[in-house]
């Protein structure tokens, strides 16, 4: 039988949407806030008696399937929906592959950084998001491919525009042991994920590097805090590499700042202008 936290937890999310959050008409005589049981009920596609029993603590204790779809009618966030389950005794399911949404929040964070270039990474180093500065200091991630904005595939297997891997950065090699890190990490978390199996293939397959790497079978490794990036229009430029972690994505924003007053804050301001265009190229 389903405990009482169960029912309360339903009761209180339920009381919170408004018809108009999930394209219902309001109608008439609601004497209380919120959806109503039977409406709750059609859009997990379930029983309006069998939902009733749930906030009564009365009926058998959901399935996953059941929980899906009570988390889908009530709005649930991931934790939300990940305490749904806990109440219900039932394990959350285990995501299919590092996700690749980013939140509106976090893209807005990223292009309102006008002085700092930054990025939004997912757990397999892929490209998600990034401002205009960003695509100023490496590339404009908006003309490459899914594939190719993967910066550990870039690492290990290129291409490396003249001759500079991973856009010059200092910290390459420390980079690439942070990759073989996380990508052991997120084998672990995904383990059914065929894009994290492909790409960690493809790089044993390709790289002899990385094969070391793997083989060394660490699950630690420092982050660089400082690297400068040879950039071939302003010269090298020298940033800080501040890394937030987004827990709930599995995700990360990455954040390169020049001191002020130096040199490089002024290769910054430079690219901030010129953006992605190639003044060395006469059009």
């Amino acid at each position: 039988m389903t405990g009482s936290g169960l029912a309360e937890f339903l009761r209180s999310r339920r009381a919170r949407i408004t018809p108009s959050d999930v394209g219902l008409p309001a109608g008439r005589r609601r004497r209380t806030p919120g959806l109503r049981r039977e409406e709750v009920a059609q859009l997990a596609f379930i029983s309006t008696e069998y939902y009733t029993r749930l906030e009564q603590a009365r009926g058998p204790n959901p399935s996953r399937e059941v929980l899906a779809g009570l988390a889908r009618a009530l709005r649930l966030s991931d934790a939300e929906r990940d305490h749904l389950h806990h109440l219900a005794g039932v394990l959350p399911a285990r995501p299919p592959g590092p996700p690749r949404d980013v939140r509106p929040s976090l893209l807005d964070l990223v292009r309102r950084l006008p002085l700092a270039a930054a990025t939004v990474n997912s757990a397999i180093y892929e490209v998600l998001a990034w401002n205009d500065l960003a695509a100023a200091l490496m590339e404009d991630f908006s003309a490459a491919s899914r594939r190719d904005r993967n910066l550990a595939r870039r690492a290990f297997l290129g291409p490396w525009p003249d001759g500079r891997r991973l856009y010059g950065v200092s910290d390459v090699e420390e980079f690439a042991s942070s990759v073989a890190v996380g990508l052991r990490g997120a084998m672990a978390r995904y383990p059914d994920s065929p894009e994290v199996a492909g790409l960690v293939d493809e790089l044993l397959g390709g790289s002899d590097e990385f094969v070391r790497l793997w083989e060394a079978g660490a699950v630690d490794a420092p982050r660089t805090l400082c690297k400068t990036f040879r950039h071939p229009l302003v010269g090298p430029v020298t940033v800080n590499c501040d890394v937030l972690d987004v827990a709930d994505r599995d995700q990360h924003v990455v954040i390169y700042t020049a001191d002020p007053g130096s040199p490089s804050e002024e290769a910054l301001r430079l690219l901030s202008v010129v953006g992605t265009q190639r003044m060395d190229v006469s059009s």
